[in-house]
């Protein structure tokens, strides 16, 4: 049995550093939606020295694309989309800062790599569990690229979201130790 263990958005180091690969989290806070449009446009801003629309300072960085929210609900379904599709933009948004990602999917030992230098994490969401998510969600608003439409920066406000560290801060994969359980060993 986990135990529920709560965060507060901003993360800080000291707080990464006390978490493991296989810890369930809720994080209560604002985070950030960004998917691959969103990411170019990030990482474009970065080389042209242009200022960015959020601190990545502390920020959780979603890789989702929410859909319209129904009457009355602040979102729709906010499912977690590959991270793999943002791992050639994550180096170099980790060096300026990023910290902290929720997605689904393994990650290129690059990214690994630059989290462990950096002390970030990698966060599961739970994939299929759309719309159950988006019942975490308090707020949503764009900040950030609007013409991308569903792949626009949103800022969310989350109450218990719930994610699994999947990449801790010394590079643990849990998806490798998941893998090594069920190896045959002759």
């Amino acid at each position: 049995m986990y135990d529920k263990i709560e965060l507060r958005i901003p993360l800080t180091i000291e707080a990464a550093a006390s978490l493991r690969a296989g810890d369930m989290v809720y994080l209560t806070g604002e985070i950030y939606t960004a998917r691959d449009a969103a990411h170019q446009r990030l990482f474009d801003d970065i080389l042209a020295g242009r200022q960015l629309p959020f601190d990545f300072n502390g920020a959780v960085v979603y890789y989702a694309g929410p859909c319209p929210a129904k009457p009355g609900k602040p979102i729709g379904s906010v499912g977690p989309t590959t991270a793999g599709r943002m791992d050639k933009f994550s180096p170099l948004l980790i060096e300026q800062g990023l910290r902290f990602m929720i997605g689904k999917g393994l990650r290129d030992q690059t990214v690994i790599d630059k989290m462990v230098e950096h002390g970030g994490i990698y966060f599961a969401a739970i994939g299929g569990a759309a719309a159950l998510m988006a019942k975490c969600v308090v707020n949503a608003e764009i900040i950030a690229y609007p013409e991308l439409g569903t792949e626009a920066v949103r800022k969310l406000e989350v109450k218990d979201f719930p994610a699994i560290v999947a990449i801790d801060s010394r590079g643990v994969n849990y998806y490798d130790i998941g893998r090594k359980k069920y190896e045959v060993v002759s």
